[in-house]
Parts: C-alpha cells; sequence; structure tokens
C-alpha cells in the first residue's frame, strides 16, 4: 500500500534524494512474493532501481553534490518512493544528460546484457547470439548492444496476436532475425544460418522446451547463459550436447557480479561509462515504457504481470 513516512535525518555519510522514476522489473515482484534470493526485512520499500536527484548531503560525503543524478549500487534499496536518506556508499552518480528512462532502467537490464555478452565468450564482429524471452529489458538491450558492437542477433518470442508489430520493433532496434520458438525446430533455421554463422553464444531467460531447442543451435564448445526462469521449468539438456558438442551451461545474476566486484570500482566504473557513451551516441534507448504516477502503482503492478507484456512500467515519482 501506499502509505506516508517520515524521512530520516541526515547522517555523517549519507545523501537526502528525491527520486525521479523507477521501474517494475520481474525481480520486484518476485521480492514482493517472496520467493527472490534476497528479501528485504518487512515492512519494506519495494523497488530495485530507478533514478533520483541529489537534494542534500552530509558532511561526511566525498563525491556527490546536490543536483547529481543517482541510481542503486546494489538490489534492495526500495526505490519506490518519492524521498530517501541513503548512505553514500549505496549509490552510484550516472549523468543528467542522458534521457530519464534511460538512467531510471540502466543499472540492471542493460548491466546484465552487457556483462553477458562480454563475460562468457569472446564475441567479434560478425559472430552471432541466440537469445529468449528477446523483447524483454534484458533482450532488447543485448539486440542494441550487440548491434553496436557488430554482433548479429536471432531473437526468440513466443508467438501472439500482435506478432508482426513486435517483429517490427525488435528488428527497429537492430534485431537481425526475429523468430518464435516453434521456428527452432524447423528447416527455416538452415536458412538463417546460410547468412550468419552459429551462434557461440545463447541467452537463456525461460527455461523449459524453449531452452532445449535454442541449444540445438548452438555451436560446439558454446556456452549457454541462464539468467532467468520465466516458464518456470527446469533447464533440460541432451546429454549428447555434452558428450559430442561440449557445450557449457552458465548462470548469471547481476547482483552477484556486483558483490563480486564490489572493491573492483574500476570494473564498475567502465561499464555504466560504457553503456551511458552508447546511450549519448543514440545506440541503447531505454526499453519500451508506459510512465505510471506512484499513486497508480496498483494498476502499474497488475499490468506488468500480464502475458505478453512488451511495456515496461515505471513509476514516476
Amino acid at each position: 500500500r501506499l502509505k506516508e513516512l517520515e524521512v530520516p535525518r541526515l547522517g555523517h555519510s549519507d545523501v537526502s534524494v528525491k527520486m525521479l522514476a523507477a521501474p517494475i522489473n520481474p525481480a520486484d515482484i518476485n521480492m514482493i512474493q517472496g520467493t527472490y534470493a534476497i528479501l528485504s526485512p518487512l515492512p519494506a520499500v519495494a523497488g530495485n532501481e530507478g533514478v533520483g536527484r541529489v537534494l542534500e548531503v552530509g558532511p561526511g560525503v566525498a563525491a556527490l553534490r546536490p543536483g547529481d543524478w543517482v541510481i542503486p549500487a546494489d538490489a534492495g534499496l526500495g526505490t519506490w518512493r518519492t524521498h530517501a536518506v541513503f548512505p553514500e556508499e549505496s549509490l552510484l552518480r550516472v549523468p543528467s544528460d542522458i534521457p530519464l528512462l534511460c538512467a531510471a532502467t540502466l543499472g540492471v537490464n542493460p548491466c546484465t546484457a552487457y556483462r553477458m555478452l562480454s563475460d562468457f565468450e569472446s564475441l567479434a564482429p560478425g559472430d552471432s547470439v541466440i537469445q529468449n524471452a528477446a523483447n524483454s529489458g534484458v533482450g532488447q538491450a543485448v539486440i542494441q548492444i550487440a548491434k553496436a558492437t557488430g554482433v548479429r542477433t536471432i531473437n526468440v518470442v513466443r508467438d501472439r496476436p500482435d506478432l508482426p508489430k513486435l517483429v517490427e520493433r525488435l528488428k527497429a532496434l537492430g534485431a537481425d532475425h526475429v523468430i518464435t520458438e516453434d521456428v527452432l525446430r524447423k528447416p527455416e533455421m538452415k536458412d538463417i544460418f546460410k547468412s550468419i554463422p552459429k551462434p557461440r553464444l545463447a541467452l537463456n531467460c525461460v527455461g523449459g522446451k524453449s531452452t532445449t531447442e535454442m541449444l540445438r543451435h548452438l555451436q560446439p564448445k558454446g556456452t549457454m547463459v541462464t539468467y532467468g526462469g520465466m516458464a518456470k521449468q527446469p533447464v533440460t539438456v541432451p546429454v549428447s550436447a555434452f558428450i559430442f558438442r561440449d557445450v557449457r551451461l552458465r548462470g548469471f545474476w547481476m547482483t552477484q557480479w556486483k558483490k563480486d566486484h564490489a572493491h573492483d570500482k574500476k570494473s564498475l566504473a567502465s561499464m555504466m561509462d560504457a553503456l551511458c557513451q552508447l546511450v549519448r551516441r543514440g545506440q541503447l534507448g531505454a526499453p519500451a515504457c508506459t510512465t505510471v504516477p506512484l499513486e497508480d502503482f496498483r494498476e502499474a503492478l497488475v499490468a506488468s504481470t500480464q502475458p505478453f507484456t512488451s511495456s515496461k512500467q515505471i513509476l514516476l515519482l
């Protein structure tokens, strides 16, 4: 529920923030449901991502000043609110010359896409990547980042009533091929691989049958990275894929990456800078969004859990 709370007093190393915009991501819903890997002690403010403007800083704050834009450095901050006082170390400064919705959605999906494209296979221009849930926030970021680096994408989506419109939208972002899950078993796949090489990297956000079918097209010694499980079904891999093609199965969670690199500020800064540069060059935009005032949060929550959702709900704060 929406509740009025008193904002805490500003401490020595604290930052007073006016939140501006915060998305509703699947992980936020999972945290509310109590099914996510990290859960905040109750009562809690929901929301893991968003952007705010610094209003005031404590005397011990070194890197931030009033007027700066900030995003959470990690999950669990509680961004679905109008004002907050946060410790300085829980925030990252982002440039205020990028669009508001890009800043609000920068810290999770684009970072996940960037890391998965960078950390598991050495991809070069002309290589290809295959992914399911290609219309998700991560999927849209993968398409754009891959396009900017010359990597081709094969994008798998579920069949739906407005499929032609979705295909057109993903191709406008830079998708090379957009196919439905049933096409993964059809001869059409051979036509695709006449013009581009088979992928060395597969990105899985679904699980179940979609994953098994996608894996068939991976090159020998290729890697499949699982970062979500929308179908709520296990990843099933034929024994032959391990024995005769030596495929690798890995997992990725952005929150864990941030924990593992907590003392490596350069890696985080380098990634954020690279993403902001792509935004400035018009090569990376926010996902398809619907903005909703905070008081209409219930409608936004319902909309974000509907099947075939292609627009991310953003709370304006």
